[in-house]
C-alpha cells in the first residue's frame, strides 16, 4: 500500500490507465487476428479493408503511447507483407469432385 498521499493518487491513476490500455491494446490484437483469418481463407477484398482497419488501430494506440512506435511499424510491415504475399500466389483450386462408379 503506498505510503503518502500523492502516491496513492499516483496508484489510482495507474490503474485508471492500465485498464483504458489494456482494452485498446486488445483490441489491436483482435484487429491483427481478424486481417490474417482473411488473409489466410484468400478473401482479399475484405483482408484489404481488415488490414486498413488494423493499421488505423495500430497508428492510434502508438499515437497515444500506448505501444511503443517501432512496435506498431513493426506489426503493420508483417501484416502488410503477408497480404502481399496472398495477393501474388494464385487463387486456390478447387479440388475435383470424386465420381461414384454405378
Amino acid at each position: 500500500m503506498p505510503a503518502s498521499k500523492s502516491a496513492q493518487k499516483q496508484a489510482r491513476v495507474a490503474q485508471r490507465k492500465r485498464l483504458r490500455n489494456r482494452s485498446v491494446r486488445s483490441r489491436c490484437k483482435t484487429e491483427i487476428t481478424k486481417a490474417e483469418k482473411l488473409i489466410f481463407s484468400g478473401e482479399l477484398e475484405s483482408a484489404e479493408k481488415a488490414v486498413v482497419a488494423t493499421i488505423s488501430t495500430l497508428d492510434n494506440a502508438a499515437q497515444k503511447g500506448i505501444i511503443p512506435a517501432n512496435n506498431a511499424a513493426r506489426r503493420k510491415a508483417r501484416l502488410v507483407k503477408k497480404l502481399n504475399q496472398a495477393r501474388t500466389l494464385p487463387p486456390p483450386e478447387p479440388e475435383p469432385e470424386e465420381r461414384s462408379s454405378d
